[in-house]
Protein backbone atom coordinates (compact mmCIF):
# COMPACT_ATOMS: atom_id res chain seq x y z
CA UNK A 1 0.00 0.00 0.00
CA UNK A 2 1.28 3.46 -0.89
CA UNK A 3 2.18 5.55 2.16
CA UNK A 4 0.23 8.75 2.73
CA UNK A 5 1.87 11.75 4.40
CA UNK A 6 0.94 15.00 2.63
CA UNK A 7 -1.06 15.15 -0.57
CA UNK A 8 -1.89 18.15 -2.74
CA UNK A 9 -4.37 17.46 -5.49
CA UNK A 10 -7.07 18.70 -7.80
CA UNK A 11 -10.57 18.55 -6.33
CA UNK A 12 -13.65 16.99 -7.93
CA UNK A 13 -17.07 17.35 -6.36
CA UNK A 14 -19.96 14.91 -6.37
CA UNK A 15 -23.04 16.77 -5.18
CA UNK A 16 -24.99 13.70 -4.13
CA UNK A 17 -25.87 12.20 -0.76
CA UNK A 18 -26.27 8.50 0.06
CA UNK A 19 -24.02 7.33 -2.78
CA UNK A 20 -24.00 3.57 -2.34
CA UNK A 21 -21.37 1.05 -3.30
CA UNK A 22 -23.42 -0.24 -6.24
CA UNK A 23 -23.25 3.26 -7.72
CA UNK A 24 -19.52 3.46 -7.03
CA UNK A 25 -18.86 0.07 -8.67
CA UNK A 26 -21.88 -1.79 -10.13
CA UNK A 27 -22.39 -5.42 -9.14
CA UNK A 28 -21.68 -6.85 -12.61
CA UNK A 29 -18.00 -5.92 -12.18
CA UNK A 30 -17.48 -7.78 -8.91
CA UNK A 31 -16.47 -11.10 -10.49
CA UNK A 32 -12.85 -9.99 -10.74
CA UNK A 33 -10.68 -10.51 -7.66
CA UNK A 34 -7.58 -8.53 -8.59
CA UNK A 35 -7.28 -4.97 -7.27
CA UNK A 36 -6.29 -3.27 -10.53
CA UNK A 37 -8.16 -2.17 -13.64
CA UNK A 38 -11.28 -0.66 -12.05
CA UNK A 39 -10.65 2.98 -12.98
CA UNK A 40 -12.91 2.88 -16.06
CA UNK A 41 -15.67 1.18 -14.07
CA UNK A 42 -15.94 3.79 -11.30
CA UNK A 43 -19.46 5.31 -11.24
CA UNK A 44 -20.07 3.35 -14.44
CA UNK A 45 -23.84 3.89 -14.69
CA UNK A 46 -23.43 7.65 -14.22
CA UNK A 47 -20.27 8.15 -16.28
CA UNK A 48 -21.44 6.48 -19.49
CA UNK A 49 -24.44 6.66 -21.79
CA UNK A 50 -26.10 3.56 -23.23
CA UNK A 51 -23.93 3.74 -26.36
CA UNK A 52 -20.78 3.61 -24.19
CA UNK A 53 -19.83 7.26 -24.66
CA UNK A 54 -19.18 9.53 -21.71
CA UNK A 55 -22.15 11.28 -20.17
CA UNK A 56 -21.31 15.01 -20.45
CA UNK A 57 -23.66 15.78 -17.55
CA UNK A 58 -21.76 13.67 -15.01
CA UNK A 59 -19.54 15.64 -12.63
CA UNK A 60 -16.37 13.59 -13.07
CA UNK A 61 -16.53 13.87 -16.87
CA UNK A 62 -16.02 17.64 -16.74
CA UNK A 63 -12.69 18.48 -18.44
CA UNK A 64 -11.59 20.74 -15.59
CA UNK A 65 -11.57 17.88 -13.07
CA UNK A 66 -9.68 15.33 -15.15
CA UNK A 67 -6.90 13.96 -12.99
CA UNK A 68 -8.61 14.89 -9.71
CA UNK A 69 -7.27 13.04 -6.67
CA UNK A 70 -9.50 14.52 -3.96
CA UNK A 71 -13.25 13.87 -4.01
CA UNK A 72 -15.63 16.07 -2.02
CA UNK A 73 -19.13 14.73 -1.67
CA UNK A 74 -22.21 14.67 0.56
CA UNK A 75 -23.32 12.64 3.59
CA UNK A 76 -23.39 8.84 3.95
CA UNK A 77 -20.91 8.14 1.16
CA UNK A 78 -20.24 4.44 0.51
CA UNK A 79 -23.47 3.11 2.00
CA UNK A 80 -25.07 -0.12 0.80
CA UNK A 81 -23.51 -3.53 0.43
CA UNK A 82 -20.04 -4.37 1.63
CA UNK A 83 -17.62 -4.42 -1.30
CA UNK A 84 -13.94 -3.59 -1.16
CA UNK A 85 -14.10 -3.16 -4.93
CA UNK A 86 -15.65 0.29 -4.34
CA UNK A 87 -12.46 1.56 -2.73
CA UNK A 88 -10.33 -0.23 -5.33
CA UNK A 89 -12.21 1.65 -8.07
CA UNK A 90 -11.71 5.02 -6.37
CA UNK A 91 -8.02 4.32 -5.76
CA UNK A 92 -7.45 3.00 -9.30
CA UNK A 93 -9.06 6.16 -10.69
CA UNK A 94 -6.55 8.22 -8.72
CA UNK A 95 -8.43 9.38 -5.64
CA UNK A 96 -6.25 9.52 -2.51
CA UNK A 97 -8.76 11.44 -0.35
CA UNK A 98 -12.55 11.47 0.02
CA UNK A 99 -14.10 14.25 2.10
CA UNK A 100 -17.73 13.96 3.20
CA UNK A 101 -19.89 14.74 6.24
CA UNK A 102 -20.24 11.01 6.94
CA UNK A 103 -19.36 7.59 5.56
CA UNK A 104 -20.82 4.12 5.84
CA UNK A 105 -18.78 2.13 8.38
CA UNK A 106 -17.59 -0.74 6.19
CA UNK A 107 -16.63 1.58 3.34
CA UNK A 108 -14.81 3.86 5.81
CA UNK A 109 -12.77 0.91 7.15
CA UNK A 110 -12.00 -0.37 3.64
CA UNK A 111 -10.58 3.03 2.67
CA UNK A 112 -7.90 2.81 5.34
CA UNK A 113 -7.03 -0.75 4.34
CA UNK A 114 -6.42 0.35 0.75
CA UNK A 115 -4.53 3.63 1.11
CA UNK A 116 -7.42 6.05 0.62
CA UNK A 117 -7.95 8.65 3.36
CA UNK A 118 -11.62 9.26 4.21
CA UNK A 119 -12.10 12.57 6.04
CA UNK A 120 -15.43 13.11 7.80
CA UNK A 121 -16.12 16.76 8.51
CA UNK A 122 -19.03 19.07 9.28
CA UNK A 123 -21.73 19.77 6.71
CA UNK A 124 -20.74 23.46 6.84
CA UNK A 125 -17.13 22.64 5.96
CA UNK A 126 -18.23 20.53 3.01
CA UNK A 127 -20.56 23.32 1.85
CA UNK A 128 -17.61 25.75 2.03
CA UNK A 129 -15.47 23.38 -0.06
CA UNK A 130 -18.22 23.21 -2.68
CA UNK A 131 -18.42 27.01 -2.69
CA UNK A 132 -14.66 27.39 -3.11
CA UNK A 133 -14.64 24.75 -5.86
CA UNK A 134 -17.17 26.84 -7.81
CA UNK A 135 -15.27 30.06 -7.12
CA UNK A 136 -11.75 28.88 -8.01
CA UNK A 137 -11.24 26.97 -11.30
CA UNK A 138 -8.70 24.19 -10.88
CA UNK A 139 -9.37 24.17 -7.13
CA UNK A 140 -6.80 22.22 -5.12
CA UNK A 141 -6.48 21.12 -1.52
CA UNK A 142 -3.50 20.02 0.54
CA UNK A 143 -4.17 17.24 3.02
CA UNK A 144 -1.53 16.79 5.69
CA UNK A 145 -2.04 13.53 7.55
CA UNK A 146 0.86 14.11 9.94
CA UNK A 147 -0.73 17.33 11.22
CA UNK A 148 -4.33 16.32 10.46
CA UNK A 149 -5.11 19.41 8.39
CA UNK A 150 -6.88 20.30 5.14
CA UNK A 151 -5.90 23.60 3.52
CA UNK A 152 -6.20 25.53 0.27
CA UNK A 153 -4.28 28.45 -1.25
CA UNK A 154 -7.02 30.94 -0.34
CA UNK A 155 -6.82 30.96 3.45
CA UNK A 156 -8.91 27.91 4.32
CA UNK A 157 -7.46 25.55 6.91
CA UNK A 158 -9.18 23.11 9.20
CA UNK A 159 -8.23 20.08 11.25
CA UNK A 160 -9.77 16.64 11.08
CA UNK A 161 -9.86 13.64 13.37
CA UNK A 162 -8.34 10.30 12.54
CA UNK A 163 -7.70 7.28 14.73
CA UNK A 164 -4.02 7.09 15.77
CA UNK A 165 -3.59 3.48 14.67
CA UNK A 166 -5.14 4.09 11.25
CA UNK A 167 -3.04 7.22 10.86
CA UNK A 168 0.11 5.23 11.70
CA UNK A 169 -0.76 2.59 9.11
CA UNK A 170 -1.40 5.15 6.35
CA UNK A 171 1.71 7.17 7.16
CA UNK A 172 3.78 4.00 6.87
CA UNK A 173 1.92 2.35 3.98
CA UNK A 174 0.90 -0.64 6.10
CA UNK A 175 -2.07 -2.73 5.01
CA UNK A 176 -3.18 -5.82 6.98
CA UNK A 177 -0.62 -8.06 5.28
CA UNK A 178 2.25 -5.61 5.82
CA UNK A 179 1.27 -5.29 9.48
CA UNK A 180 1.41 -9.06 9.86
CA UNK A 181 4.76 -9.30 8.06
CA UNK A 182 6.28 -6.95 10.63
CA UNK A 183 6.22 -10.05 12.87
CA UNK A 184 7.60 -12.40 10.23
CA UNK A 185 10.48 -13.57 12.44
CA UNK A 186 8.09 -14.50 15.27
CA UNK A 187 5.76 -16.27 12.84
CA UNK A 188 8.69 -18.25 11.40
CA UNK A 189 9.90 -19.18 14.90
CA UNK A 190 6.41 -20.36 15.86
CA UNK A 191 6.08 -22.43 12.68
CA UNK A 192 9.50 -23.98 13.22
CA UNK A 193 8.69 -24.83 16.85
CA UNK A 194 5.52 -26.64 15.85
CA UNK A 195 6.84 -28.17 12.62
CA UNK A 196 4.50 -26.13 10.45
CA UNK A 197 7.12 -24.71 8.12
Amino acid sequence: MQAFTTHTGLVAVLDRADVDTDQIIPKQFLKRIERAGYETLLFYDWRYLEDGSENPEFELNRPEVRGASILVTRRNFGCGSSREHAVWALENYGFRVVIAPSFADIFFNNCFKNGVLPIPCAEEQVAELFRRFDEHPGYQLTVDLENRTVADAFGLKFTFRVDDFRRHCLLNGLDDIALTLQHEDKIAAYEAAYGIA
